[in-house]
């Protein structure tokens, strides 16, 4: 008998949407020619890349000419940051990011802080959030770039971001948002809320993996990070990946047309979990905002176990979930984003990650409750810590009565 799989780490990586993959197909098999040659297939296949980026630049309220593609998010983070920097040095060395953001934004910027740039990381308060007048006091006159998240891939919180780039554009300051997360997920007008610079990924979109984009707002002057031939109009070389860039598209299009009936059905089963974990598992606490949250992000601390260990249990009943980011998979600390919104290590070491999408059901959901009750109630049971602090307030209780 097939073993039920419930998948709940859309936050990691989404499952592939068959109009996508089915758009994607031509580009591989019958129209598989270079968008630099000439001859039909050709211009074939660099028609295609310019539709694909008109389609995306329409949902971000950008123009075409501002998309250049990328392998992917952490390609788009590490061009954004180090080529902001390199070619704008001869204004300042400053740079002002979080202390919540991915790693490919954190580990860019301590690559750059060998090079002689000097990061402000601004921290969060208890829900993730950044101060605003924190981050007007950081800036400084040699301060060239911002670069804030727009939702944490972890806690699913929310920035304020109109409101950064409102203060970046009054002060001149270059502001970039790392929306890998938030794409596709929530509204975003770059116009709007003043970006200059937003990274994306189309794995996370139900599209393919090993592709992603970077905008670059018209009139930014931007060193190439790859060199080589001319493709992206000179700024980007090597040989696009056109059924990446088709099916990142089509996966961005219908992102943009089902985000409210999606994240309506998201925030259904979202509210459900919160609601029933916070009613029936005892010490355990939600991360990230309440409200100002990203639709389908459910992460919560469940004190006296390893969020491992949770993650292992629930996968024996074919749930898959995670105990932070996809990238520290592996990793031996507490999570950077759990510490810096001030949870204690026990608090970072128990986090479990519940990323959902429009396709679960709530007759799934309930499944899960059940499950994470009894993972939570076995692994408290061999707690020597829990069971410490069972006998300490039971011993209070009894005293007091």
């Amino acid at each position: 008998m097939e073993k039920r799989i419930i998948y709940l780490d859309n936050a990691a990586t989404t499952p592939m949407d068959s109009e996508v993959l089915e758009s994607m197909l031509p580009f591989m098999r019958e129209q598989y020619g270079n968008p630099s040659a000439i001859y039909s297939m050709g211009s074939s296949a660099k028609k295609a890349v310019n539709q694909a980026k008109r389609r995306i630049a329409a949902i971000l309220n950008a123009k075409q000419e501002e998309i250049f593609f990328t392998a992917g998010g952490t390609e788009a983070d590490n061009w954004a940051l180090k080529m902001v920097m390199e070619t704008y040095r001869y204004k300042g060395r400053h740079l002002i990011t979080t202390a919540i953001e991915h790693h490919a934004i954190l580990h860019t910027c301590r690559y750059l802080e060998t090079q002689g740039v000097e990061v402000t990381y601004l921290g969060v308060d208890e829900d993730g959030v950044i101060d605003l007048e924190e981050l007007k006091q950081a800036i400084r006159p040699d301060t060239v770039l911002i670069s804030v998240m727009f939702a944490n891939n972890e806690v699913g919180t929310v920035e304020p971001i109109r409101e950064i780039g409102e203060i970046a554009r009054e002060r001149g300051i270059l502001f970039h948002t790392d929306a890998v997360q938030a794409f596709g997920q929530v509204p975003i007008d770059t116009e709007e809320m003043h970006i200059d610079l937003l990274s994306a990924s189309g794995h996370k979109i139900n599209g393919p993996k090993g592709v992603g984009f970077l905008y670059i707002r018209s009139g930014l002057e931007l060193h190439s990070m790859l060199h080589g031939g001319a493709q992206e109009s000179g700024r980007r070389a090597g040989t696009e990946n056109v059924p990446g860039i088709v099916g990142m598209a089509v996966a961005a299009q219908k992102a943009a047309d089902n985000m409210k009936t999606k994240g309506a059905a998201e925030m259904k089963l979202q509210d459900y979990l919160i609601d029933r974990i916070e009613r029936e598992i005892p010490y355990c606490r939600l991360n990230g905002h309440r409200t100002k949250r990203l639709p389908g992000n459910v992460n919560f601390s469940f004190r006296f176990i390893q969020g491992e260990s949770l993650v292992l249990m629930l996968d024996r009943k074919g749930i898959c979930t995670s105990s932070g980011s996809a990238c520290t998979s592996g990793e031996l600390n507490p999570s950077h984003v759990l510490l810096a919104l001030g949870r204690n290590e026990e608090e970072a070491e128990g986090a479990l990650r519940i990323t959902l999408s429009e396709k679960n059901s709530m007759e799934e959901m309930e499944f899960v409750v059940e499950c994470l009750k009894e993972a939570v109630q076995k692994l408290r049971s061999i707690s020597t810590q829990y069971t410490d602090f069972c006998r300490k307030n039971q011993k209070t209780l009894t005293e007091e009565i």
